[in-house]
């Protein structure tokens, strides 16, 4: 089909489908406006997104002590994701799609991604770190069973499956931002919400924040595992995921929408470090 017909046949005169038009300019906006954050703004957000994944990791290790599933235990932890994205709070692994989209796009600079990027890390990890600290001196029974799953991940050796959980680790979470961005029902969100982390935990992914929390628990709980060693792991896991979240699910979506972008770069302002105010 040729590109005027398209634009005949849809509401809009967009040279794509309406929805991808549609979930699009959604998609710039949203990345805009986290792009445009103060940094007190990101590391507040941050905080809470590492509260809220802890709060998944509390529900992935109860189901898990109880009945030894990784699988149940991964549909648990989906509590955890469902109240990031009802609280609006951010994890540093959903950034991947919708702010770079928007800096493809001008709507952002690079120095504002990469602000995003870091005090969101930091803020995740920090945070995260504090709640598993009081979840396991609440649960104390938790021991063996979070040691088991942290040595799982510090434990393997660097191998292409290694590469491979951590490579999917991160397109999994931006696929399921992406999926997001694909609907405006609330109930479709939350079921691409329970998708994504069913599939992350459940599948025991290998994901920076997500198991380093794991690790962080164990650490506290007295297991043989130093920081350095989740050094380690965390920094080719973190590479890793964000190859996955970039090239796998990212690139693709950008050149799926390329005349889009160009539309959008065209209009953007001079300086993509002003406000934003589409």
């Amino acid at each position: 089909m040729s590109e005027a017909r398209r634009r005949e046949l849809g509401d809009t005169d967009a040279p794509v489908e309406d929805e991808l038009k549609e979930s699009f300019d959604k998609t710039v906006e949203e990345g805009a406006e986290r792009l445009h954050r103060t940094f007190r703004n990101i590391l507040v957000t941050g905080v809470f997104g590492g509260f809220e994944i802890g709060l998944g990791i509390m529900a992935y290790l109860a189901v898990l002590h109880q009945t030894g599933d990784h699988l149940l235990a991964g549909l648990a932890f989906s509590v955890g994701l469902v109240a990031l994205f009802l609280a609006h709070s951010e994890l540093f692994t959903e950034n991947f799609l919708m702010p770079v989209a928007a800096v493809v796009a001008k709507e952002g600079s690079l120095a504002q991604l990469a602000k995003l990027w870091g005090g969101t890390l930091v803020a995740n990890l920090i945070s995260g770190w504090a709640f598993v600290w009081i979840v396991m001196q609440a649960f104390p029974e938790w021991t063996e069973t979070v040691a088991e799953s942290a040595h799982h991940f510090i434990d393997a050796p660097f191998s292409l499956q290694v590469v491979a959980l951590a490579v999917l680790g991160g397109s999994t979470i931006t696929l399921m931002s992406r999926m997001q961005q694909g609907t405006s029902n609330d109930v479709a969100k939350i079921v691409a919400t329970v998708i994504g982390g069913f599939l992350l935990a459940g599948l025991q992914l290998f994901h920076s924040i997500l198991d380093s929390l794991l690790i962080f628990a164990a650490i506290h709980s007295g297991a043989d595992i130093s920081y350095l060693q989740w050094l380690g792991w965390f920094g080719y896991t973190l590479a890793f995921n964000m190859l996955g979240g970039l090239l796998l699910v990212t690139l693709l979506r950008l050149v799926r929408t390329k005349e889009l972008i160009e539309k959008r770069r065209e209009e953007a302002p001079a300086d993509p470090d002003a406000p934003h105010n589409r």
